[in-house]
């Protein structure tokens, strides 16, 4: 698969070079004295966010990284190359740990200056750093000081403003290509997605979403079951979902207790991610009998006091009013935040 959202890379900063042990001899100098010079810095690590990037794949094939080494002191007091910095680039929602402690580093969401991850070694100095008025000529220098090493897991969430959520065949691909220019896999069988998949989605004057469409998830998925919890991290940072609940004949069961199922899921996997807003969407009312009872369900959803909007992907028909009801909720969402962040102003009371 393309998608790669986990992998172990083992990560090392440059050494320091040595110092040099050099003594000066010229024609008509007598007693020069040390001129050994200093060993350069090792490269340090960098990570830089590459909004380019949706994956981590590069990292599955090429598990070893390291700057370059600091050269060595030279003499007539030359200072040894510092070794060059290695910039590592990771896709935004990127997540650092250290795979031997699970101590996490960084959450490298947004692009900027590059995070200092390891720093190289100091290099060492020249005998001539070590001539005192008693010690006139030196005849040691240092090693370089080794670069910091790290064993590392990139974990990837993905960031979106929405998620879609639902059994596997709920139409989730198919309503994410009508609304964006993402191309998923659609087929008739289920977990004909197997990656998550983004799509940008536009919206009132000049303003866009990004819509994650998630693998379909079945009971027992946050313990592994099925795709299990292989890509529920990725619903992690939306803003809300979009639940989508299928009433074809393609789907075992009573639709409202497959909307209890997938709710108990998320809960599992992360009491926070039950207490997102969520949308439910009927979907595939362009068949007569889904549109037959598609009305009682969704003033029961209501009732519940679940937001309900009627769609067909297919034919189009209540998308547009959709897209309007999710992009202006993720204003007011963006609204709130603003203010709560916004500092106060005002006079004390005598």
């Amino acid at each position: 698969m393309k998608f790669v959202d986990q992998v172990k890379i083992e990560v090392r900063a440059g050494d320091g070079g040595r110092g040099c042990v050099s003594f000066r001899r010229e024609k008509f100098i007598p007693k020069g004295g040390p001129d050994g010079g200093d060993g350069g810095d090792g490269g340090h690590v960098y990570f830089v966010v590459d909004d380019a990037l949706s994956t981590l794949l590069d990292y599955r094939y090429m598990r070893h990284y390291k700057a370059g080494n600091g050269g060595h002191g030279l003499g007539k007091n030359m200072h040894g190359k510092n070794g060059e910095s290695l910039e590592l680039k990771v896709p935004p929602g990127t997540l650092v740990y250290d795979d031997e402690t699970g101590e996490q580093i960084a959450d490298l969401t947004e692009c900027g200056e590059p995070l200092l991850l390891l720093r190289g070694g100091q290099g060492g100095r020249g005998n001539a750093r070590f001539a005192t008025s008693t010690n006139r000529a030196p005849r040691h220098a240092q090693p370089g000081i080794p670069g910091e090493s790290r064993v590392l897991r990139l974990e990837l969430k993905l960031l979106a403003d929405v998620g879609l959520v639902g059994l596997p065949n709920a139409g989730k691909s198919t309503l994410i290509s009508a609304i964006s220019a993402a191309r998923p896999k659609i087929a008739d069988y289920p977990f004909t997605t197997l990656v998550p998949n983004l799509g940008v989605v536009r919206y009132g004057s000049f303003k866009t979403m990004v819509v994650a469409d998630i693998p379909g998830l079945i009971a027992g998925a946050s313990e592994g079951h099925g795709l299990g919890t292989r890509f529920l991290r990725h619903v992690e940072r939306t803003d809300l979902f979009l639940h989508l609940v299928d009433l074809s004949m393609m789907q075992d069961g009573d639709p409202f207790d497959n909307f209890m199922l997938i709710n108990r899921e998320l809960s599992s996997y992360d009491e926070s991610l039950a207490k997102k807003l969520q949308l439910v969407i009927l979907t595939k009312i362009d068949i007569p009998e889904v549109r037959e009872q598609a009305e009682e369900l969704r003033q029961h959803f209501e009732s519940l006091g679940y937001p309900t909007f009627m769609i067909s992907a297919v034919t189009g028909e209540g998308l547009k009013e959709l897209v309007h009801a999710v992009g202006d909720e993720l204003d007011r969402q963006r609204e709130n935040e603003g203010d709560e962040q916004a500092p106060t102003s005002g006079t004390l009371d005598d």
